[in-house]
């Protein structure tokens, strides 16, 4: 049942998004929009200054409560890393491959408890091992893990996985964490001086830095795997997904630059692993071992299916 829900799922994805979407082609929709991520840091934009200044502003919310970060600023700072990801690593120029991987992720993301964010998800064209999110509804992750998934159900748990990490503002709490131990701020004073693109440079930077390359904290990390495992199912997707996935990051040396960003982010692997088995059980078991396409099987044209 749940997997034919999860097809019918697929045939309804875009009439349940906002019209404009629909307007165009679901390519360069995601090209357009990504694209003006990056537009605030052009070189020689003339917005850069005010930008600056919201940016210094975010700091100071960042020190206060959660409470006082609404959805809309949530959104700008999601804007922001997710700029910082694009700067580092462009996205790939398979468009076929990013209609796909957007309309996977949306449709994952609509069971979630946030179905109204502006929801984007894309490929990097980056051969390592990765996935990332951005507080706001972005999801990132790179074409060498998309080559490396067995099936769709394993891009499912991960992209379910990262989902949740947005629904539950996990990167928020860390950027908030860092503010209040003035990490976020001496390192913007420190690149900053009197150069007002250099705020917006630094900021990006600094957020970019200390969340995507230190990583989350494990608990957040944990909460994303049992979270992940539950809205995968939801989807639709073998709940197992993830559970595969993990098994075969549990073989990967550490030594190997394909696997280093994921494995030295996240917790032991075996970990993960054993509190995905405990949390799971045997209550999500009649949900998995139905047949799952791999993602060159789902992107083929229908007669070649």
């Amino acid at each position: 049942m749940k997997h034919t829900l999860a097809a019918l799922g697929w045939a309804l994805c875009f009439a349940t998004l906002p019209h404009a979407a629909l307007a165009q082609d679901p390519g360069k929709m995601l090209g357009g929009l990504l694209q003006n991520i990056l537009k605030p840091n052009a070189a020689g934009n003339n917005s850069a200054p005010a930008a600056a200044a919201n940016n210094t502003d975010l700091v100071g919310l960042l020190s206060q409560s959660m409470e006082q970060i609404d959805e809309p600023k949530e959104i700008e700072m999601g804007r922001q890393l997710a700029a910082v990801l694009l700067g580092a690593k462009p996205l790939h120029r398979d468009v076929a491959l990013q209609r796909y991987v957007n309309r996977l992720g949306r449709w994952i993301s609509l069971q979630s408890d946030r179905p109204n964010l502006p929801w984007t998800f894309a490929v990097l064209d980056d051969t390592g091992y990765n996935a990332f999110a951005a507080p706001g509804g972005y999801v990132f992750v790179t074409k060498g893990l998309v080559d490396s998934v067995a099936d769709e159900s394993e891009l499912a748990g991960i992209v379910a996985h990262e989902i949740h990490h947005v629904v539950a503002k996990h990167h928020l709490a860390a950027m908030r964490k860092s503010a209040q131990t003035g990490l976020l701020t001496r390192a913007i004073a420190s690149q900053l001086g009197n150069n007002a693109q250099g705020a917006l440079s630094a900021q990006l930077l600094a957020l970019g830095r200390e969340v995507y390359s230190k990583g989350l904290d494990q608990s957040d990390e944990f909460d994303a795997d049992r979270s992940g495992v539950a809205l995968a199912a939801r989807a639709g997707f073998d709940p197992y997904g993830l559970v595969a996935v993990l098994q075969q990051l549990r073989t990967a040396k550490p030594d190997n630059p394909v696997f280093t960003l994921a494995l030295s982010t996240h917790p032991a692997t075996q970990v993960r692993l054993d509190q995905l088995e405990a949390a799971m059980g045997q209550r999500l078991d009649a949900l998995s071992g139905k047949p799952s396409p791999s993602v060159a099987q789902r992107m083929a044209p229908a007669g070649n299916r």
